[in-house]
């Protein structure tokens, strides 16, 4: 007997909902710190005539290298040891190493250290591009 349209209309319905439940909104609300924090920035320094770019860029790092760290779930790398490397571990692993060197990154690119390093600008650019493509699933395909 075939299935009522009515029917398929619900099962992928709730194929759309269970996929919308496993994206992070924490994530999503870094970036939106992230946004504030680049308008900070501007208005600093059409308004107030001050240059806090490098702060801001240092802040923007750092804030998104702890996003990325609570994006990783870290409880679920405590588990590394027990059961081995599985494919689902590994995604997470690689997030909080990227974490990880960004907040490093961050730390290091406040105007007190600036230690300029061309790999901050190479983590710089990968981060960007990570959120780009959240900001662009999260904006025009998820919702």
């Amino acid at each position: 007997m075939p299935k009522k349209v009515s029917d398929n209309k619900e099962e992928s319905n709730t194929i759309i909902e269970k996929w919308k439940s496993k994206l992070s909104h924490k994530f999503v609300m870094i970036l939106a710190v992230v946004s504030v924090l680049g308008f900070i920035g501007i208005v600093s320094e059409t308004l107030f005539a001050r240059d806090i770019s490098a702060t801001i860029e240092a802040l923007w790092m750092l804030i998104i290298g702890i996003g990325l760290i609570l994006e990783a779930q870290i409880k679920i790398l405590k588990k590394l040891p027990d059961e081995g490397l599985t494919p689902n571990q590994f995604t997470h692993l690689i997030t909080a190493i990227i974490g990880a060197i960004t907040v490093l990154a961050g730390f290091f690119s406040f105007p007190f250290f600036h230690i300029e390093n061309p790999a901050f600008h190479a983590i710089r650019g990968i981060v960007s591009i990570i959120a780009i493509i959240v900001i662009i699933i999260q904006t025009w395909i998820v919702e």
